[in-house]
């Protein structure tokens, strides 16, 4: 083990080797606006994601990722690491193992536990929240409850051989310059950046069996003096290199080959725009050349809105479709946005 529990680079390629080309999506039920909606025990919705994780093993898809939220710990850690274990029990079914997000710095920087406000019409991802918010992320004195959350909820799924990996924070740097920049903190970079190491120091004193990681999502990181300072330490720090790309296909090729200096397994865990150029038929072909994860953003269209462009925070889509969807796989009912598209999927799986 490298200094700070770091896996070595021999045992990170030698978990990656027992492990099959991975391909999933980032995953929430279509009944949940958001992580807390999908958790809480008055909206916890088994049946729902038994049905859709079947959609996605129908797809030869092996992984998701899925975002978890440190307040649903602080509400009900019991409540909370049972739904957790029954999720897990749905995925096994499905022959699915997921990767378990902890923190997130992507839209409303105001969690709030309860019942959650219905989706704005026509706006891409209107009701995500923040883990944590921008209150305790500004208020050292919760970060013992913080610590408490990562060391609870890896600590109670340490040798868990359901989980795939954790991810430690989602885009940490990320300050919603499109939707709420407005209400962050405006030191938000830097808190993020000395809070981060901790988070992955919280994490590894959990003694997970797991690989941890954070994926770097802007940027050149082919050299490592022009990465920032949470870039280093997600580069540094990862037993497992992860990034994300809503890029076209030789773009998403550059940036992966940037990663491969690390000597690492490399999980690409957010791509697939489709307005964007990254559709599966450009980049699952790339991915699997160099056994690369594929997790695209969105398995079914549902409450999040996220078939909707990012552009929609501008001009929401009222009375008006998109061109092509953003994200997602398949309509709320289970038929596919289109046949020819999960076609593809299942003959790159091998399904």
């Amino acid at each position: 083990m490298a200094q700070n529990g770091r896996w070595s680079e021999k045992t990170a390629q030698n978990w990656y080797a027992a492990e099959p080309w991975l391909v999933g999506s980032d995953y929430i039920p279509a009944t949940a606006i958001n992580e807390l909606e999908m958790w809480q025990a008055d909206t916890f919705d088994p049946k729902r994601i038994d049905l859709e994780l079947g959609w996605a093993e129908n797809l030869g898809m092996n992984t998701m990722r899925v975002f978890l939220h440190d307040l649903l710990w602080q509400q009900d850690a019991a409540g909370f690491e049972k739904r957790i274990d029954e999720f897990l029990g749905i995925c096994a079914k499905h022959k699915i193992k997921p990767m378990l997000v902890l923190f997130d710095s992507c839209w409303d920087p105001a969690p709030k536990l309860g019942k959650q406000h219905a989706p704005a019409p026509g706006i891409h991802n209107s009701g995500w929240v923040q883990s944590p918010g921008a209150a305790a992320l500004k208020d050292p004195s919760q970060y013992p409850r913080l610590e408490a959350y990562v060391r609870g909820v890896v600590g109670a799924f340490a040798n868990d051989q359901r989980i795939l990996a954790w991810d430690i924070w989602n885009e940490p740097d990320n300050v919603n310059g499109s939707s709420y920049k407005k209400l962050e903190p405006p030191n938000k970079v830097a808190l993020v950046a000395a809070l981060l190491p901790k988070a992955f120091g919280w994490a590894r004193a959990a003694n997970p069996k797991q690989p941890l990681t954070s994926g770097v999502w802007e940027g050149d990181w082919s050299n490592p003096a022009k990465l920032n300072a949470t870039q280093k330490t997600q580069l540094e720090m990862s037993d497992i290199i992860s990034f994300h790309n809503y890029s076209a296909p030789d773009d998403f090729e550059k940036h992966l080959r940037e990663l491969e200096g690390y000597r690492r397994p490399i999980l690409c865990t957010e791509y697939m725009a489709r307005g964007n150029k990254s559709t599966f038929e450009g980049i699952l072909p790339v991915a699997k050349k160099y056994k690369v994860a594929a997790i695209n953003w969105g398995l079914v269209a549902g409450k999040t809105q996220t078939w909707l462009p990012w552009d929609s925070w501008d001009k929401p889509y009222i009375g008006r479709e998109p061109a092509v969807w953003h994200h997602e796989v398949f309509h709320t009912d289970g038929r596919p946005y289109k046949k020819e598209e999960v076609d593809f999927i299942r003959k790159m799986t091998g399904k």
